[in-house]
């Protein structure tokens, strides 16, 4: 007789409810001629004929402006390139910010490590330069962002294709047009490599673009840098918060908290605890030292130190439960994304889940309203975003908690708090699991979170955030704006 109690029982019960599989898509086939495989210099993987990018190059092919090579003696790019590998020397965080690819289309791009001074490499090639657009070119490919004022001279890995345009108004252009679906199909059709997928600046020869007029040019390019400044302006707010945020508590650097040592006599790090201060937990990453030196300096100049799960904080706490997802047309489902796109503007590679399957799950889990503050909860634990107006009513996956706050007057105060680095901390102390690591509802819930002695100082930071969030949307729609005069370019036709 089994037994319903049994924890290994439960989790298989869970397991079940995980669709591992995809159904295969419908076979796709096309003839090729020996001419083809010439121009596209002899290359043989079928991706490199795409049916999709196939049409795509089509369609641009007949649009009224006629077309030029994207990096050609009467094309758009003046110089593209990315940079040798190097050997990197990881350093604490006193020395040089390093920068991942993935991180360009982030709304708020954070360095990922620091490295040394002393890496044997060329550091300052290595800097983008605002306006100077970035495209990713390893793993996934074909990312495109233009560095703001968060990413001016800033240091990269090797591997991120660093553009610039002929013209004034050309880097805006191609970056609109490689967020086009036409301009990516072409992109992605010129990718290689059979596990990790590359593409090189040279291919950039090989991509055909609309050749149209400098106006339209102009107006597509502006729109994009608008959209980009309103994306500096949200950030400016956000560090302008957590600035006053520090100054009330006065906060030092989190490296720089003092932390005591059961015994500095021996090299190996060891630290004592009360049995009143378990809580239940045995390993030794939820009691290190500078998490309880965090929970000190908090202390010291807060009013109140209380929990997220305070109903004055928040008044829900949503953690998805897992599903079966059916995935339908773009436009016949509900937009569905997970955390890896949660720190983007406009979150990629998005899926269209079924309404009239999971109408009940979406309308009491998954829907998004604006201000809630997201923090993922599995893999990478501890990202988080404030939930802006144009991903209201879509949906999220169950990797990535939901704070509903109690009211707007603490919804911005949440994502400043739970966005530093001391909040961070205090939400990734709670990780469990061997393999995969995961947080619950419950654990976020007992997050601290510090109130304000000058509660005129709390609102301040709060309506910063709100009105940050705000720019963001702004910023979205500028961008929107743009991309809708690109698709106009694409599918003018003679």
């Amino acid at each position: 007789m089994v037994d319903n109690s049994n924890l290994a029982y439960k989790f298989q019960e869970v397991e079940k409810e995980i669709d591992y599989t995809y159904l295969p898509e419908p076979l796709k086939y096309t003839s090729v001629s020996l001419t083809e495989v010439f121009n596209n210099k002899l290359r043989l993987e079928a991706n490199s004929f795409n049916l999709e990018a196939k049409a795509a190059k089509e369609k641009i092919l007949n649009n009224k402006y006629g077309v030029v090579k994207l990096w050609s003696d009467n094309g758009l790019v003046d110089k593209a390139f990315h940079r040798p590998r190097f050997k990197r020397i990881y350093v604490d965080r006193k020395e040089i910010p390093f920068y991942q690819p993935s991180s360009i289309t982030d709304v708020y791009p954070k360095p990922s490590k620091y490295i040394s001074a002393k890496t044997e490499t060329d550091l300052e090639s290595l800097k983008v330069k605002k306006g100077m657009l970035l495209m990713t070119v390893s793993g996934t490919i074909g990312k495109v962002a233009i560095a703001g004022k968060k990413l001016e001279n800033q240091i990269f890995s090797h591997d991120l294709l660093r553009l610039t345009g002929k013209g004034k108004y050309d880097s805006g252009y191609i970056y609109c047009y490689f967020l086009s679906e036409a301009g990516q199909h072409i992109l992605q059709s010129n990718n290689y490599g059979a596990v990790i997928k590359h593409i090189e600046p040279e291919h950039l020869q090989n991509i055909i673009i609309p050749n149209a007029p400098e106006i339209l040019k102009k107006e597509i390019h502006e729109l994009v840098i608008e959209s980009y400044d309103l994306r500096d302006e949200s950030n400016d707010l956000i560090d302008k918060a957590e600035s006053i945020l520090y100054e009330e508590l006065q906060l030092k650097p989190i490296e720089e908290l003092e932390t005591t040592f059961f015994d500095s006599s021996v090299d190996l790090r060891n630290y004592s605890t009360k049995l009143s201060g378990l809580n239940l937990r045995l390993e030794a990453s939820f009691h290190v030292p500078s998490t309880q030196a965090i929970l000190k300096a908090i202390n010291i100049h807060a009013k109140e130190v209380t929990k997220i799960g305070d109903k004055r904080i928040a008044s829900d706490i949503i953690l998805p439960g897992r599903f079966k997802r059916v995935y339908v047309e773009k436009h016949n489902g509900i937009p569905f994304f997970g955390g890896k796109q949660l720190l983007e503007l406009n979150p990629s590679n998005i899926k269209y889940l079924s309404l009239d399957q999971h109408s009940k799950r979406i309308g009491e889990q998954l829907f998004l309203k604006e201000n809630m503050t997201a923090v993922t909860c599995s893999g990478t634990i501890g990202k988080v975003n404030i939930i802006p107006k144009h991903w209201e009513n879509w949906t999220l996956n169950q990797h990535v908690m939901r704070i509903v706050p109690a009211n707007l007057d603490i919804a911005g105060y949440i994502f400043c708090w739970l966005n530093t680095e001391f909040g961070h901390r205090l939400i990734t102390r709670h990780t469990y699991g061997s393999v995969v690591d995961e947080i619950d509802d419950r654990h976020l819930s007992q997050v601290e979170i510090p109130l304000l002695k000058n509660e005129k100082k709390q609102k301040e930071i709060n309506d910063l955030v709100l009105q940050a969030n705000e720019l963001r949307y702004k910023a979205h729609l500028k961008e929107q704006e743009a991309i809708k005069k690109m698709e106009t370019i694409i599918n003018d036709t003679k």
